[in-house]
């Protein structure tokens, strides 16, 4: 019983010997993401997700600094009101409530005239 038993053993082991020469593995190439287009009712539609994915910026494009501005550049990346230019939040400022109705900005009342029968104040 011993010695059938080793033969066996012995020609389980030579078979997989003899697997491993002839074997050929072969690997599938890795899918590439793509994008799944269903077609519901004659209505194409894509899956907005994966299209999410494909307009993503490559990560190496995200951890790149990004170029020294020059002297000119800098000044024209500074807000329109510290340059002295237009900017309607300080033009609706100056003008009150008069903003698009009037070209004179808002100005206080003027007080009454004083009275000569009164004496002043």
């Amino acid at each position: 019983m011993a010695r059938l038993f080793l033969l066996l053993l012995l020609a389980c082991a030579a078979l997989s010997a003899q697997a491993d020469e002839h074997t050929v593995v072969v690997k599938a190439a890795a899918p590439q993401k793509g994008c799944v287009e269903v077609e519901v009712n004659g209505q194409r539609a894509q899956s907005m997700s994966c299209l999410n994915e494909k307009l993503l910026p490559n990560s190496n494009t995200l951890n790149r600094q990004p170029p020294a501005l020059s002297g000119a550049e800098a000044i024209m990346q500074r807000p329109s009101n510290q340059l002295g230019l237009y900017n309607r939040a300080a033009l609706e400022h100056r003008m009150g409530n008069a903003f698009g109705k009037s070209v004179t900005p808002q100005r206080p009342s003027p007080p009454p005239p004083a009275s000569p029968l009164l004496p002043p104040r």
